[in-house]
């Protein structure tokens, strides 16, 4: 593995500020050039157990296996994975673990790269530091899309959900939605960074640049250095840092091509900044008339098919039943943050939105708790959307189901449902719902109730630790055939009965979300 660009790397972990215990574990093999960062899942010995397992049989694949690069760094991920399993159904306490990983391995000139999970892999190269891997998670998908920023993304509460992860379940080498793997050049003047998830949802990118441009030939200095600024910024998580530098890399150099970057535009010629200006201000004054029509849509005529957003204050707790009430086809309903009571009946092609994601709380009305307990319903629509919402039971007012899906289609996203005494969502009368990025948790019933010929699509929520406070235990997702439900992607752990029915099971993630 040895090759023609050489490299020197640096390491660092540190359990954190609010944790005692450190289920983050690296791995540095410089003479063969292998470098690994992994987290483990499962809490207290089950992640550590999962991560030091992973560590160990890494290392010794790689070591004794033959093949190409790509097939070595597969075929060393899955026979941790295998091994994770195996070691978590021999003993209870362990049942659930996992991990998730990040591996580079120099080859020649090359670096092949095996992730899953949330740990990241950047590049840093001509003053610009690059995230080469995705992140499998439902609010990593999102940034890595650009529906949100990456400041966004680290403030959301769901950053550490996973979809992908090392343990939960055997796997095959070459299995779709597994190993992602990268195969890129190394020059001798670039950088490799690879962290747990600690680093990266504390300091953003601009701040790992900056400290990364410090190096001058210590790499361990510079993963302290980012450890450090992760524990500044609060070190809410486990932090792991491995720095890897090529010989000709320079910090001093790359903070000047990331300069020169930032003044090209001072360089053009007089004419040329008048008339890039004369295009942003031209720009400028199309984007506001866009936005003033956008925000005087309200008062169009309906009758010409205009929609409009409609803001929902939080001054009446009822204030989302009487805008929906009063609501037409196309409207989106912009809903500030505060309490709002239930129950509350969806209508058709309507979008309720929740204008901070887990801000805008719906709770039964403690007066007038009808409707069986429902706090939301959609029933006969054909199109409909709730986003961002959290719905709660609680002692006072009992929640007997957070989401009613009957005869209906709907978009469920972003939603936080807990405490529901029968179920979640329930989903009966040939529903087709999409549900994802939801986090369905402690509630006394099951995660999610699925009847009739319904046909929802269930991808990358977590649905952990229902159906365990009550005398009959409940699963995470309950199957009523003929339902035929599109389920994928999930975090399904930790609930009181199997995760979810043995021949949908397969198409899961079912292991321990990430603490």
């Amino acid at each position: 593995m040895t090759g023609a660009v050489t490299w020197t790397a640096g390491i660092a972990t540190h359990p954190g500020l609010l944790r005692s215990n450190n289920e983050d574990r690296v791995f540095v093999d410089e003479t063969d050039g292998i470098f690994l960062v992994v987290d483990g899942i499962g809490g207290q010995a089950a992640g550590e157990t999962a991560a030091e397992t992973a560590v160990r049989v890494i290392a010794e694949q790689l070591a004794h296996s033959n093949g190409s690069a790509e097939e070595r760094v597969r075929g060393s991920i899955t026979a941790a994975n295998n091994e994770i399993f195996d070691l978590a159904q021999a003993q209870q306490d362990w049942r659930g673990m996992a991990c998730v990983l990040t591996l580079a391995v120099i080859d020649d000139d090359r670096v092949v790269v095996g992730h899953v999970g949330d740990s990241r892999l950047y590049v840093m190269q001509g003053g610009k530091l690059r995230k080469l891997t995705s992140d499998h998670s439902p609010v990593g998908e999102r940034e890595d899309q650009g529906e949100i920023s990456e400041r966004e993304a680290m403030a959301d509460p769901r950053r550490n959900q996973v979809f992908r992860d090392v343990g939960s379940r055997p796997r095959q080498p070459d299995e779709d939605d597994f190993i992602e793997v990268h195969s890129f050049p190394f020059r001798a003047d670039a950088a490799l960074l690879l962290c747990s998830d600690g680093l990266s949802d504390c300091v953003p990118s601009i701040d790992i640049t900056a400290i990364i441009e410090t190096y001058d030939g210590d790499a361990e200095a510079v993963s302290q250095r980012l450890t450090d600024a992760a524990n500044e910024a609060g070190g809410k998580d486990n932090i792991s840092v491995i720095f890897v530098a090529g010989a000709d890399f320079s910090g001093a150099a790359a903070a000047r091509a990331r300069r020169r970057h930032a003044i090209t535009r001072l360089r053009q010629k007089p004419w040329k900044i008048a008339l890039s200006r004369a295009v942003w201000l031209l720009g400028g004054m199309l984007m506001g008339t866009a936005l003033w029509a956008f925000l005087n849509r309200s008062t169009l005529d309906h009758s010409q098919g205009a929609s409009r957003r409609i803001a929902v204050a939080a001054s009446d707790p009822r204030a989302i039943a009487s805008a929906l009430s009063v609501a037409q086809p196309g409207d989106t309903l912009d809903v500030a943050p505060g309490e709002y009571f239930g129950p509350i009946e969806m209508r058709d092609e309507i979008n309720l939105i929740s204008r901070t994601p887990g801000a805008a709380i719906i709770r039964l009305d403690p007066a007038a708790v009808a409707d069986a307990g429902i706090a939301f319903a959609a029933r006969g629509i054909h199109h409909g959307r709730i986003s961002g919402f959290r719905i709660a039971g609680s002692k006072a007012v009992p929640l007997a189901t957070g989401i009613l899906v009957d005869g209906a289609n709907l978009e469920i996203d972003d939603v936080d449902i807990s405490g529901a005494a029968d179920c979640a969502i329930r989903i009966v009368s040939g529903s087709s719902p999409v549900i994802h990025a939801s986090d369905l948790h402690d509630n006394p019933g099951c995660g999610i109730w699925i009847g009739g010929d319904s046909s929802p699509q269930i991808a990358g929520n977590r649905i952990a630790g229902n159906g365990i406070a009550r005398d009959a235990p409940r699963a995470g997702i309950e199957l009523h055939p003929p339902a035929a439900p599109t389920i994928e992607r999930n975090i399904i752990t930790g609930n009181g009965a199997p995760n979810v029915e043995e021949d949908i099971g397969r198409a899961n993630v079912t292991g321990e979300g990430k603490p």
